[in-house]
């Protein structure tokens, strides 16, 4: 057998929620009914709309060839339309704008673009894993930035501008942010343009949750910004907003370098995404948005039975402003197991799978993420769920370090 011994994949650590993964098949192999609250992956159907276009084009066996890395013109055009309705932001299609295979995909073949071995990037922690491992498979190195609950999980100005060196050739946001739901007004993205500026740092800003808010609020664009496209860029996804999640459709828009750069590696690796996927994502953006809004619906009312359940059974939570999560401290008892532990023992005992805040990075332990993917009836079970787990094993009762023993083993 050969020896597969590299860098890159020694840099690479065990991916933390996989092991969480395990432990729930298991449950279900031996007939466990675990709730599963654990993965941002949206329940709700595709708008009906979005997969008649995708079916009528499939018809057509011309669209089976290989399609266009950079994404077709007529969904380059949709997303630069999308841009200008929903932001009011001007984007030139033929080089400001390219189609990713999902944004998780584009994010991981930006950074190849960008960085060399041993360059600097700023990333937030705790933070989604791509946003760091893509630093990490491009053999740069990542600075944190601390993401606290003090400073409502949003980045210390002061603290990024402060004097690094080499100085950081990247900066990578996501807002409305995940795992903490963090939300930013366009005031945060004005000073950040400042600081790209003053700095000669590169701006990736992740926006996969825009069309998900609550209670008036409305997220803005980095694009917005007079003077952002001079210093980065922004993904966009169908992923979440349109429940396109597996049909892997994001986009990149803004500078028209950093396009340019992307478009460049994307050509040595792909093919792009499937034309008929590609025409759909074109009814999805020109269509009718009402889906949109009816989805962040479906969330908010998710949102108030999760939230005001855990809270009714005195595991203190806040209510997000944004996206499909909600950032829970573990209740002070059973802090001390850490996140994994913590979340292991909610598997096991609850049959409720959640994300150990430690997946995150390592200043999301002390939290765990819990998505709002099950219907409003299998929230409220899973509350229930946790009410009698945690009734049962008070934290003074000899039974919670036993569990605590056998969840290690």
């Amino acid at each position: 057998m050969p020896t597969i011994d590299t860098q890159r994949l020694k840099r690479l650590p065990p991916y933390l929620l996989g092991q969480l993964n395990e432990i729930k098949l298991r449950l279900r192999q031996e007939g466990a009914d675990v709730i599963d609250l654990g993965m941002g992956n949206p329940d709700q159907p595709t708008p009906q709309h979005i997969i008649d276009k995708l079916t009528e084009v499939v018809q057509d066996r011309k669209t089976h060839r290989y399609s266009a890395s950079r994404g077709i013109p007529g969904l380059l055009r949709a997303i630069c339309r999308f841009y200008k309705n929903r932001f009011d932001v001007d984007l030139d299609w033929q080089s400001e704008c390219i189609a990713t295979i999902g944004s998780k995909e584009g994010l991981a073949h930006l950074m190849l673009a960008l960085l060399d071995p041993g360059d600097l990037a700023l990333v937030p922690n705790p933070t989604y894993p791509i946003h760091i491992y893509s630093v990490v498979m491009a053999g740069g190195n990542v600075v944190s930035i601390p993401l606290r609950e003090e400073e409502e999980f949003v980045p210390d100005l002061e603290y990024i501008t402060r004097e690094i060196w080499p100085r950081p050739k990247v900066i990578t946001l996501n807002f409305p942010h995940n795992p903490t739901t963090a939300t930013v007004s366009l005031d945060f993205f004005q000073g950040i343009v400042r600081f790209a500026k003053d700095n000669n740092i590169i701006v990736v800003h992740d926006m996969a949750y825009a069309g998900i808010t609550f209670d008036d609020y409305r997220a803005p664009s980095f694009l917005q910004v007079p003077g952002a496209k001079e210093v980065g860029i922004e993904f966009y996804t169908l992923s979440k907003s349109y429940n396109m999640a597996g049909w892997r459709v994001g986009f990149c828009v803004g500078n028209r370098d950093i396009v340019a750069a992307l478009a460049k590696i994307k050509s040595y690796y792909d093919y792009g995404i499937f034309t008929p996927i590609q025409v759909a994502a074109i009814a999805a953006l020109d269509g009718p948005q009402d889906c949109v809004v009816e989805q962040a619906k479906i969330y908010q009312s998710r949102r108030d039975v999760l939230c005001d359940g855990l809270n009714r059974i005195g595991w203190s939570v806040k209510s997000p402003k944004a996206g499909m999560f909600t950032w829970a401290p573990i209740p002070e008892p059973y802090r001390k197991m850490g996140s994994m532990e913590f979340s292991k023992l909610l598997m096991q005992e609850a049959h409720v799978a959640v994300a150990a805040g430690i997946a995150f990075g390592n200043l999301g332990e002390g939290y765990v993420r819990i998505a709002m993917v099950e219907n409003e009836h299998r929230l409220r079970q899973a509350v229930r769920n946790i009410r009698r787990c945690l009734d049962k094993l008070q934290p003074s009762d000899p039974q919670l370090e036993q569990q605590q023993m056998r969840v290690k083993s």
